[in-house]
């Protein structure tokens, strides 16, 4: 697939990246948010199946918002593999 760019809604990133390459998931990066926490994220995902990471991450609330950086991330892979 490529390069993939996402622009979060509704958290303290501003900006999703990543590279999908035969359903694996590499170099993620966050634009803003936590940051120690979305480097940790994008550690654990590296080389993953991006269908397989979108089902475990979404859902994941952040302080009552209804979504966190890793559930706007699993949209975003959602999308890019629908």
């Amino acid at each position: 697939m490529g390069h993939v760019t996402f622009k979060p809604q509704g958290v303290c990133s501003v900006q999703i990246d990543f590279d999908l390459e035969e359903g694996k998931i590499h170099d993620l990066k966050f634009q803003g948010g936590c940051n120690g926490n979305l480097k940790a994220i994008g550690r654990l995902v590296e080389g993953r199946d991006a269908k397989e990471i979108a089902g475990i991450l979404r859902g994941n609330d952040c302080k009552g918002r209804g979504t966190s950086c890793a559930d706007q991330f699993a949209q975003a892979l959602e999308q890019a593999t629908a």
